[in-house]
């Protein structure tokens, strides 16, 4: 989402980089970058016209003229008009004090209301509420069915007395549900209504009817994002028709343009309450101006990102992982296959490395990114007795194969697994002893300094006095391990070392380079 209106933001801003000062022109030209990205994404013209005089007034001001770096002001100002645009402030659902709640969903036919229904009660149900669905859209042929299914996936309660295909009175199914839901202690009732493929006087009768039936709490709109500037007139006639509480995007995560979303708050008034940003039950965000700003303008969402982790990562489990490391137990096969289930519960990994700062330049390895990579390394895993599991050095050639053969991936894909487990734990276990990051001097906070390279011991490689394990595995890591007091790592246990160059390759390129590290490349 927003993917266009991103790239031409941030085309825009790296011609104000390295300037001192910011004249007129300058001003002038990346205010009118700016209104054509804006109209590109599909943003509503009255609304671009009053965002980008809004813009131009503040960077002609002293905030900007006075600013040690203009252009990073200029970026904030940007920053803080798109939030104003979005709203503002975030808004939450509106509770009744004596339950239940009733939200009415309004919109036109292929929306998306049915589905956001589901997702909606799924979220409050996550929140610790009791929702029930009520099928009041007895209009659209299998309608309630594919409620009852969207509430069976959601874990919710449904109320279908009526068959629908065109069959049943709506307002009688809502009416009934609230009474239901007073009865059984359901404190939300979320009620699914009909569209029309088009806006016309009997879609308004019968909402406003379903309105005076059960006196909502809410009523949102859900609108279509991908419809652009239609999505707008949409939520104006509704307003005017039949009053609206709020709105909810869906389909956000199929429009790179976003010109709803940057439309609809500023000419409807209404805020915007939730984002449809996925296809599963889970797949909805409380909309938070602020940070779809931040994410529009390629500066992340780090807060986001971290109550998906908070949700997804249990609490028992992270702290037990936590005490392991700082007890000094090794780092397992089954603990990184373990961490690594919890990662995929946060979603695509795409959208969650998205919501990094600065991600944005790098859309293109984004896009490659192979979702299924996690699925395969999880087989492999999953195709190692728990004893090869808990210690990796068993993995002798021929368990190799046998493990390859059970998830069905080559045997070279074992060796890059393991491979890249054994730094990973190699990594946990310098930092843990406080040695700071391998092959790098000692660092504020990570330890690695002097006083680090004090307590090291020389160890002869070969010869005569040498000490050599009694394990084969680890005799065998011993005579391919780099010289001590090199402070460099092998580079060939790095995941295939520097790709082939040598060091006269890398002296053009870098100029002179360290002694030690020359010896390492020509071995």
């Amino acid at each position: 989402m927003f993917t266009s209106l991103s790239d031409r933001l941030a085309a825009t801003f790296k011609n104000l980089r390295g300037k001192g000062r910011l004249s007129e022109a300058d001003v002038d030209a990346t205010v009118r970058e700016i209104r054509t990205a804006l109209l590109e994404a599909d943003v509503a013209l009255p609304v671009v016209r009053e965002f980008t005089a809004r813009v131009r007034e503040r960077a002609l001001g002293a905030e900007v003229s006075k600013a040690l770096n203009p252009a990073q002001q200029v970026v904030k100002i940007v920053h803080e008009e798109l939030v104003g645009i979005l709203g503002g402030e975030t808004r939450r659902l509106r509770l009744a004090k004596n339950p239940p709640t009733v939200i009415l969903l309004a919109g036109l036919q292929g929306a998306g209301k049915t589905t956001l229904a589901g997702k909606l009660a799924h979220h409050l149900k996550d929140g610790g509420h009791q929702p029930l669905l009520v099928a009041a859209d007895l209009q659209r042929p299998n309608a309630v069915d594919q409620l009852t299914v969207v509430a069976e996936r959601a874990g919710v309660a449904v109320h279908a007395p009526e068959p629908g295909n065109g069959v049943g009175d709506p307002v009688a199914v809502a009416r009934s549900g609230v009474e239901l839901a007073r009865t059984r202690l359901y404190d939300v009732v979320i009620v699914d209504t009909a569209g029309r493929l088009a806006i016309d006087a009997d879609l308004m009768d019968q909402l406003k009817r379903l309105r005076d039936a059960v006196s909502p709490d809410e009523t949102l709109l859900v609108v279509d994002a991908m419809i652009g500037q239609d999505a707008v007139q949409t939520a104006v006639a509704f307003d005017e028709a039949v009053g609206i509480d709020g709105v909810v995007l869906a389909k956000l995560d199929g429009d790179a343009r976003g010109g709803a979303a940057l439309s609809v708050v500023t000419v409807t008034g209404k805020p915007i309450l939730f984002a449809s940003v996925g296809e599963k039950v889970t797949d909805l965000e409380t909309f938070h101006p602020d940070r779809m700003a931040s994410r529009i303008l390629d500066m992340g969402d780090v807060l986001t990102l971290i109550e998906q982790a908070e949700k997804a990562f249990d609490a028992e489990t992270a702290a037990r992982m936590a005490g392991k490391v700082a007890k000094g137990d090794d780092f397992t096969l089954e603990d990184f296959l373990e961490q690594m289930m919890s990662l995929k519960k946060m979603g695509s990994l795409t959208k969650l490395l998205g919501m990094l700062p600065g991600m944005g330049e790098m859309k293109a390895q984004l896009d490659s990114l192979d979702e299924r990579e996690l699925d395969r390394v999880a087989a492999i895993i999953r195709s190692m007795t728990p004893a090869e599991r808990a210690d990796h050095t068993l993995l002798n050639g021929s368990r190799r194969a046998r493990i390859a053969r059970g998830a069905g991936v080559e045997v070279s894909a074992v060796n890059q697994l393991v491979e890249r487990f054994v730094d990973a734990q190699k990594m946990m276990k310098q930092m843990r002893a406080g040695g700071g990051m391998p092959g790098m001097p000692g660092m504020p906070g990570l330890g690695g300094g002097k006083r680090a390279k004090a307590k090291q011991k020389p160890q002869a490689r070969s010869g005569k006095g040498a000490k050599r394990s009694g394990n084969p595995a680890k005799r065998a890591q011993e005579a391919t391990a780099p010289a001590a007091g090199s402070g460099l790592p092998d580079l060939g246990a790095l995941g295939g070392g520097l790709g082939g160059f040598d060091a006269a390759t890398l002296e053009q390129q870098l100029g002179e380079l360290p002694p030690e590290f020359k010896g390492l490349l020509d071995r």
